[in-house]
């Protein structure tokens, strides 16, 4: 230091130490040290306080979550892509159709999938500072809580996208502290677990958009941009992105639709159309879009590319969807169970934990994503349902009272007859298609599927003539017994069925004669042969799923008289067994299930059972061929048909014709018809004179309309140029067509040997037949019985065709019957044999007759008696001549008087009928020639008039007046 510079400093030290000295200058200092005092208190004192604060903060925030577990990064990882999306319905050929009911639709989106225009928006509106923040924005938080405290009008909101996304995916939307702090806490640990990509890619999939323009519940953006613009996410223009990146602050107040879907009116537009504008204006001032693209985005009409409200899958296949989803869920129940250990028929046996599983299996179907794949034929369904609708036949629609749930009002509701129809692949069980009803709007039922009736006679096949078959008990051919019985049922009442006609028997007839004729008596008499070996089994092999244990036991069963009954997807279903060869192929409907990531969650695989052999299927289906042909219950289905196929059949109707059946099959499909009313006992038929179609008439044109539409839409499914191919042990063999027995001689020398299809395996009529006998035989209505020691010989044939009482015991078997209806006058064996049952004659003269007179000729009607054997003429009360039963009911006589009696079996003779009469001739008198004698003078004719007539007779007459008129 220079001593220049010292000096400087000593002088100013002195010029300092005077002033100090000053009192003004003590003053000062004084001041200035408590004010730097009081100066480091408040600073102690602050900082005192905020380390205060804070610690109670911290403390505070520590409390309020503390009860939140430590989640690891998997648990969080999993917690936030897993979130719910709507799952997908889709037909054969993977034809969408549309998703499923849900409360809110969603779809998952790829980050690269949506629109740059949408990210930029969110950004802007939601979360300026995302790429920067790990989680919250600390100013944001403030000034939320700040806002909060002070109930300030303006709430801006201070959670990112990250925190959003903790509420939805991990947390609720409960509004408290508690929550809040939970939801910084997971936001800032989320942050170190996924990358921003995710974290916005999650966002955008789960955020609510509000409806759509059916009104639905919708989140996700790619569900957004499709239910509001009917586009893509990726597709979105500028101000589509900017309406829909606003309206996750009021997602109700803001959509453009009402919750019944369409178009909110104008005024209530307003409002999101100004969100809009808002985030256009904010992605502008964080300069995401220049002052042009704001400018154009501002003016644009938003609400011309509103879409407008579509038909939902459920709206449009109510029946289909609702099919689809019911299977669907009872997959993903079994599923789920199976997870969890729980053993399938406990599942199936107790109905608590099948609620349990069906709760969890709706969730999960509805809301987890899944492409559920059906088997049904979009082309086919659509036609199938055409010729439902267009049906004209179905019968009388009646009204009924039914009160309003809500306002207690009576109103009037339609009861039409209802239909279920179903077609089934038969050789992977495939449902192809099916008519659900006459409208969903009258009954939600699905009555190809759901709805549970008696069959009637077409369970025939299924339960009797199949099993025995199977059994070796008959072959197509064998004689069955069709005469009346009574007996006695276990609670005491009496059984007396009748075929369709009450009075018609048919005695003893071949087995394939009486199934195409769907004859009672003869099903009923031979399901008693086989009852003891239980033959119900086999309907429960071909997935008869209501068999109640009297099923088992009771002969009524035998046609269709089940407690329950059963669906048309069932009863078609196991009609289908025939055409499989004898192996039951459960129907299905839903092919396979897929999650969002198209992993495969459920494949259906087919598990053929073996029912029937392949040589009683096909004796059965050769049987059915003849229902579809002349004098067969069924033929006018062929009638109906345009394209000839390979075609089996059954009918059947219930008691008072409350149900209506028929289905049938050929080598490739087998399709099942019923019609009925919602209350069983209305009646489908009241007779011609009421003007309406026999129900087996309407099934039957049903029925080939279907079959048609499906010919001419799906040709490849039907195969209508399909063969069924006779098995190596279905052979023919000839047979005594009454006994079923080996032919004897005496059977040949009757005309009575038949043959027809048997199965080789396990029958063949070996035993020859030991049933007929030679004997005397009178004629009683075309029917052939045993003369009587009274019987006037004159009306007896000797050499006849008798049978033995042990043929007569064996064929009535234990149900007894009038052995005199085993051969009636219907019967084609009743030309040939005598019944070998002594005819119970009246014990009254027959009733006599009335005779007529036409030339020489004398006819006369039957006796209303029932033993007549025949009529004896009389002329002048003495008997020329004797007319047998099935002759002529005429004799040509002379003159005479003439009259006929009635003589009965018994040689008791009526009242001689009323006399007619034909004169005997005039004897012509005798002519005698003279010769001609000459000189004989002419004779002189009288005078001609003018008019051409002669004098003594006057002019014939015109019809006409003189005046012409």
């Amino acid at each position: 230091m220079s001593k220049h510079q010292k000096n400087r400093i000593d002088l100013i030290e002195e010029k300092l130490e005077t002033m100090t000295k000053t009192k003004w200058a003590k003053g000062m200092r004084i001041t200035s040290g408590v004010t730097w005092n009081l100066f480091l208190l408040f600073i102690v004192v602050g900082l005192t306080l905020v380390v205060f604060a804070g610690s109670v903060g911290a403390g505070y925030f520590a409390s309020l979550v503390a009860k939140e577990p430590l989640r690891s990064k998997q648990e969080m990882r999993d917690a936030i892509f897993t979130y719910e999306e709507t799952s997908e319905l889709y037909l054969a050929g993977n034809i969408y159709i549309g998703k499923v009911n849900s409360d809110i639709e969603r779809k998952e989106t790829k980050l690269e999938s949506v629109s740059p225009f949408v990210i930029d928006a969110v950004f802007a509106t939601e979360d300026e500072y995302f790429a920067q923040h790990e989680g919250i924005v600390p100013k944001a938080i403030f000034r939320g809580l700040l806002q909060d405290v002070t109930n300030s009008d303006n709430q801006t909101g201070g959670s990112t996208l990250t925190q959003q996304l903790i509420k939805n995916q991990i947390l609720t939307n409960e509004v408290s502290y508690e929550r809040k702090a939970k939801e910084m806490l997971l936001a800032m640990r989320i942050e170190h677990f996924m990358t921003k990509d995710e974290i916005l890619e999650a966002y955008l999939n789960i955020i609510p958009y509000g409806r759509n323009s059916n009104g639905q519940n919708i989140a996700g953006i790619e569900t957004a941009a499709g239910g509001i613009f009917a586009l893509k996410a990726a597709k979105l223009n500028l101000p589509q992105a900017a309406f829909i990146a606003g309206l996750p602050q009021a997602p109700f107040a803001y959509t453009p639709f009402k919750s019944g879907g369409g178009l909110k009116e104008q005024e209530f537009l307003q409002p999101g159309i100004n969100r809009m504008k808002t985030v256009l204006f904010r992605m502008k001032e964080t300069g995401y879009i220049t002052e042009q693209q704001y400018n154009e985005a501002i003016v644009y009409d938003i609400t011309k590319d509103f879409r407008e409200p579509v038909m939902r899958a459920n709206e449009r296949y109510p029946y289909l969807t609702q099919e689809i989803q019911n299977r669907t869920v009872d997959i993903l129940a079994g599923i789920i169970a199976e997870k969890d250990g729980v053993d399938a028929e406990r599942l199936e046996q107790e109905d608590k934990l099948r609620e349990k599983y069906s709760i969890l299996a709706t969730r999960s179907m509805k809301n987890d994503g899944y492409r559920i794949y059906s088997t049904v034929n979009k082309d086919l369904y659509d036609k199938m349902n055409e010729v439902g609708n267009d049906f004209e036949s179905y019968g009388f629609t009646y009204t009924r009272e039914v009160k309003d749930s809500h306002s207690g009002e009576v109103e009037f509701a339609e009861d039409p007859v209802q239909v279920g129809a179903i077609m089934i692949e038969n050789s992977t069980g495939k449902i192809l298609s099916f008519i659900g009803g006459r409208g969903h709007e009258h009954e939600a039922l699905n009555h190809a599927t759901q709805a549970f009736r008696q069959n009637g006679s077409a369970m025939k096949p299924l339960l009797v003539y199949a099993p025995a078959i199977e059994y070796g008990v008959i072959g197509a051919g064998s004689p069955v017994v069709d005469v009346k019985f009574s007996v006695k049922q276990a609670n005491g009442s009496m059984w007396t069925p009748s075929n369709y006609t009450k009075s018609m028997e048919y005695g003893i007839i071949p087995a394939r004669e009486a199934l195409s004729k769907s004859l009672n008596l003869a099903t009923a008499r031979l399901y008693r042969d086989i009852l003891d070996r239980r033959p119900a089994e086999f309907l429960d092999k071909m997935g008869i799923s209501k068999l109640l244990p009297g099923d088992y036991v009771n002969p009524s069963t035998s046609y269709g008289g089940m407690t329950v009954g059963m669906s048309v997807e069932e009863n078609t279903n196991a009609f289908a067994t025939f055409a499989n060869g004898g192996q039951f192929i459960d129907a299905y409907i839903v092919e396979k299930i897929e999650d969002m990531d198209g992993n495969i969650v459920y494949q259906h695989e087919i598990e053929p059972v073996d029912v029937f052999s392949p040589e009683t299927s096909y004796i059965v289906t050769d049987m059915l061929r003849d229902v579809v042909k002349t004098g067969g219950t069924g033929s006018q289905v062929t009638q109906n048909m345009k394209f000839n196929t390979d075609l089996a059949a059954k009918t059947g109707t219930t008691q008072g014709y409350g149900d209506a059946w028929l289905v049938g099959y050929n080598p490739n499909v087998s399709l099942g018809v019923w019609l009925g009313y919602k209350d069983r006992t209305r009646s489908l038929y009241y007779g011609l004179e009421k003007q309406t179609l026999h129900p087996t008439t309407r099934t039957s044109m049903l029925f080939a309309r279907i079959m048609n539409a499906a010919n001419e839409v799906t040709p490849e499914i039907v195969g209508a140029s399909a063969k069924f191919s006779r098995p190596n042990g279905v052979v023919e063999k000839s047979f005594c067509g009454i006994s079923g027995l080996a032919p004897s001689a005496a059977c040949s020398s009757a005309g009575l040997v038949k043959t027809d299809l048997f199965n080789a395996k396990v029958m063949l009529p070996t035993k020859p037949d030991d049933s007929i006998t030679s004997s005397s035989y009178v004629s009683v209505k075309g029917t052939r019985y045993l003369a009587l020691p009274s019987t006037p010989s004159e009306f007896v044939s000797s050499g006849g065709t008798g049978v033995n009482q042990v043929f007569i015991d064996r064929m009535l078997g234990p149900w007894g019957g009038d052995a005199s209806k085993l051969f009636p006058a219907n019967s084609a064996f009743a030309s040939h044999v005598v019944s070998g049952a002594i005819f119970n004659a009246d014990d009254v003269a027959p009733a006599p007759v009335n005779v007529s007179l036409n030339g020489t000729t004398i006819t006369w009607g039957n006796s209303p008696s029932n033993d007549v054997i025949g009529y004896y003429v009389y002329d002048n009360n003495v008997k020329i001549g004797t007319i047998r039963d099935g002759s002529s009911n005429s004799f040509t006589v002379g003159s005479g008087s003439y009259s006929v009696k009635a003589v009965d079996i018994t040689g008791r003779l009526s009242n001689g009928s009323n006399a007619v009469t034909i004169a005997a001739p005039e004897p012509e008198e005798e002519v005698i020639e003279t010769p001609p004698t000459e000189n004989v003078p002419p004779v002189t004719p009288p005078p001609v008039t003018e008019d051409g007539n002669d004098g003594g007779t006057p002019p014939p007459t015109s019809g006409d007046d003189e005046t012409g008129e």
